[in-house]
């Protein structure tokens, strides 16, 4: 199936199955390999701008897009959001693309990533990259996210307010996001006050994610491609007994931890993260002995 697409130079959409527009983004178009980017809940495309920007200019063809709900994507009509529409969009944007990609997915990306390169057919990636995320996870870090999601309902009286709320949250990081940085984060409301780029319904969707988890461990017992797994050392969301359980289940997984990364492992230690995503995406095209069922590897960069 070919899916509808608009091309704005770097700037484009592919349409959902109901018709929601997904604001898509594509750095060096005519690069090779591609890679697709699929961030995670709450987040938009620009949290791979430096990746994306570094492994274009590597060659890559990199795109990333706003998932439903998020950034400039669309919003549900009736407001209820099902996991299912997710995936569906996913598959979408890399069917769009001129030939499989290599996925990259952080947190929800990465779950998505998991579930419909087992689940569809035919294959709708040639490798996955998954950002800090594994079929089972801690309940308590992503309550964390949840909460800060939940926490300013009524939004900010300017940019500096939310910068600041951003830095307690964030408090690892060096530098603060610009204006310019947080700028397309924001909307501003009809009466003066910015609020996350978000749809506040997804709120409603997470309460039943830990529904999947055993379908999600299934699948990861399923898929079929190369798979590199990024931890975050210093992470809340993903744990050592996580991952050791995810790489029992799919033994074939190759594991680098970033040992000062949290769970946003893009942000917290970019340049180490693209680094490994390199390195990974250079080894597709190389025999690689797999790894010995039972006997996972975890490499500490």
């Amino acid at each position: 199936m070919v899916n509808p697409v608009e091309n704005t130079d770097r700037l484009s959409s592919v349409l959902a199955a109901d018709g929601l527009k997904l604001a898509v983004e594509t750095v060096h178009p005519a690069g090779n390999p591609t890679l697709l980017f699929a961030h995670g809940f709450g987040q938009t495309r620009g949290a791979w701008t430096t990746t994306a920007a570094a492994l274009a200019a590597q060659g890559c063809r990199c795109v990333s897009f706003d998932q439903r709900g998020h950034g400039d994507s669309g919003r549900n009509r009736d407001g209820g959001y099902r996991i299912e529409q997710f995936a569906d969009d996913l598959v979408r944007v890399a069917r769009a693309q001129p030939q499989p990609p290599v996925l990259v997915g952080a947190s929800m990306g990465g779950l998505l990533g998991m579930a419909t390169a087992a689940e569809v057919s035919p294959r709708p990636y040639r490798a996955l990259v998954l950002v800090d995320i594994t079929p089972r996870w801690e309940a308590e870090g992503v309550a964390r996210i949840v909460t800060f999601m939940k926490a300013y309902p009524d939004g900010f009286a300017d940019i500096a307010e939310a910068a600041e709320r951003i830095a307690a949250y964030l408090p690892q990081r060096r530098e603060r996001k610009s204006s310019e940085q947080l700028r397309p984060l924001l909307r501003e409301g009809a009466d003066g006050r910015l609020r996350w780029h978000w749809d506040p319904m997804l709120l409603d969707m997470v309460h039943e994610s830990e529904r999947h988890q055993p379908r999600l461990l299934a699948a990861a017992a399923n898929i079929d491609v190369p798979v590199l797994l990024l931890s975050g050392g210093r992470s809340d969301v993903v744990s050592r007994a996580t991952v050791e359980e995810f790489l029992q289940v799919a033994p074939g997984v190759q594991h680098v931890e970033l040992p000062q990364a949290t769970h946003m492992v893009a942000g917290d230690a970019n340049d180490a993260f693209t680094r490994e995503i390199a390195r990974f995406v250079q080894s597709l095209d190389q025999p690689v002995a797999r790894q010995a069922a039972g006997n996972p590897q975890v490499v500490m960069r």
